[in-house]
Formats: structure tokens, sequence, C-alpha cells
């Protein structure tokens, strides 16, 4: 009977041993998921900074060079810039895009191209989802350079005496005219120029003053004329990012007038519960404006309500052309 109970004991002992093994494991691999996370956030903060090619450390020997600066916009979305030197020529790549975060990669679509961004350790790399796409990103580049290869971070500032200061630049073509569009400055007022070329009248540079940052341009037909309309989408500085649309059309090919954009703040409809942070786009001929809807008590940087668009048509005023709210509607948001 002794010996049964020894048994017994060691029985259950053993099954103990086994169980508190298993839990130490378990511990263990919680706690190896919680660092496995903790270093994907780590990469993750790691986007933001400057990168630069290898030509750079031979700067002042006169040798072309280009710089990547990725900045955070919020927690999921980071603006990439790509500027090169330019006290000495024409810049040789220029490229500004809005980056999403999927998994550990920043990934942008631009001109159709899917762009991809990937951190090892403190290299960059610029490639394309497709392998066979890689060399549309000559497309941002003159001369024969291309914007995709490697980038390795720098540690300090920018070298400001050589590096292209445009903080936005965008050229873009249809029907036999184009622009480029750019911005210069500091701070929250900055300088917006307009290049034309193909007109056949008038293609003085265009300059105005604005308030705020432009975050994209495009080029469309609107009405169907057989002229384009430039469409400069802008937003303001500080929390509530307020959008804004400054917008030409070409008049039979010969001349650009400028389009009046009405504000949300006059539309009786559309204002309630707009708090800024538009997105816009064209969308099948029409402008289209979106921006979260907000309610009661949400802070700035979380409302609950639904999405609102708002669809624009282009029509003839009495002195001027401007866009008139046509379609307002809600849109249920992704969780």
């Amino acid at each position: 009977m002794i010996q049964l109970r020894k048994t017994i004991l060691l029985v259950l002992i053993s099954i103990a041993l086994i169980s508190c093994n298993k839990d130490s494991d378990k511990t263990e691999l919680k706690e190896n998921k919680k660092e496995e996370s903790k270093s994907v956030s780590k990469s993750v903060m790691n986007f933001e900074g400057n990168y630069v090619t290898d030509d750079y450390s031979k700067r002042n020997e006169d040798f072309d060079w280009s710089a990547v600066t990725i900045t955070k916009k919020d927690d999921s979305t980071f603006h990439v810039s790509v500027r090169s030197r330019a006290d000495n020529k024409k810049p040789s790549c220029t490229f500004d895009a809005d980056a999403v975060m999927t998994d550990t990669v920043l990934k942008a679509s631009l001109d159709g191209n899917n762009i991809v961004f990937t951190l090892d350790k403190d290299v960059l790399n610029i490639s394309t989802e497709n392998s066979e796409d890689i060399d549309k990103l000559m497309y941002y580049c003159s001369g024969g350079a291309n914007m995709a290869g490697n980038y390795t971070r720098l540690n300090e500032p920018l070298d400001q005496t050589q590096i292209d200061k445009r903080i936005f630049q965008k050229f873009l073509t249809l029907q036999d005219i184009s622009f480029e569009v750019y911005t210069t400055g500091e701070g929250s007022i900055q300088n917006l120029f307009i290049q034309p070329s193909g007109l056949k009248s008038n293609n003085e540079l265009i300059k105005s003053e604005i308030d705020g940052s432009v975050t994209n341009a495009e080029i469309e037909d609107l009405n169907s004329d057989g002229s384009p309309e430039l469409l400069i989408y802008m937003t303001s500085a500080g929390s509530g990012s307020y959008g804004n649309v400054i917008a030409y059309s070409v008049n039979d090919g010969k001349s650009m007038s400028q389009i009046t954009f009405p504000p949300v703040s006059e539309n009786p409809v559309a204002k309630v519960g707009y708090m800024g942070h538009d997105e816009f786009s064209v969308v099948e001929n029409n402008l289209v404006q979106r921006f979260p809807i907000y309610k009661d008590g949400d802070t700035n940087n979380k409302p609950t309500g639904n999405i609102r668009q708002i669809s624009y048509k282009l029509v003839d005023g009495e002195a001027a052309r401007k866009f008139v709210a046509d379609k307002i509607i809600e849109i249920i948001p992704e969780k």
C-alpha cells in the first residue's frame, strides 16, 4: 500500500512538472510575440527620416545625388518625397506621394504604378510591386536615371546648399498642353508656381501665395470641350487640415482662367459635422471631395460618423467657370 502511494505521488509530481513546463513555454511564446510586435512597431517608426544615394558622400566632388525624405502623416500614412541635387543643374529625380503602411512595407499608387518602399535596417529600397514595371520609375527622373534602388539613412540634415528646395512638384500633360506645378517656401505660407506650355496665346508663369500646402494635382477634361482643366489640391496648416482646390480651365487651347471652388461652410447640408481632413480626386469627369463626419463630442483625431462625399460638376458661370455641388451622399466607412 505504501509503495502504491509513493507511485501515485511520483506520477502527480511528474504531471505538475510537465504542466509547469508547458505554462513556461506558453509564457515564453507570449513574450517572444510581444518582442516581435515591438520590433515591428519600431521598424514602422524607423521609416521616418532622410535617405541618400551613395554619391551623396562625394557631393563636394561635383557628383550627382538623390535623397528620399519620409514623414509620418498619421498612424498608417506617410509622405514620401524624392529630391536631387539642384545647385548646378536641373534636378535628376523628383517625386511626391502618400504611401500606406501594409504589413512592414510602404506602398504608394501613383500614375498607375504600384511603388513599394522596403526598409532593411538603415537601407531603404524603392521598387515596384511587379518587377516588370521597374522601368516605369524612370518617369520621375531625367537623363536616363531611375528612382528605383537603395538609399542609406542619413543621421544628419540634408545639404541645403545643393538640394532641390521645391516642396511639391508635379508635371502633367493632356491634349498637347502641359503644366509644371511646384511650391517653395517655409512654414504655412508657401509660393505656388504654375508653368503652362502648349497654349497658343499665353504661357506665362503664374505665381501666387498660399496659406497651407499642396497635396496633389490632377489634369482632366472635365467638360469634354477638347481642352484640359488643372486641379491643385491643398490643405491648411494645423490639426484641422481643411482642404481647398485651386483650379484652372483652358480656353479653346489658347489661355487659362481660374475656376471658382465653393467652401463647404457655404453649403447648409454639407457643412454639418465638417471639421476638415478632406480628400480630393477626379472620378468620371467630376471633382469628388470626401471627408469624415464629426458628431458632438468627437475629438479632432477620432471622428465617429460616416464619410460624406460631394460630387461637383464644372459649369459655365457669368464671368468664369465654377464648380457646383451636384450630389451629396454618405458612405459607411470600412472597419
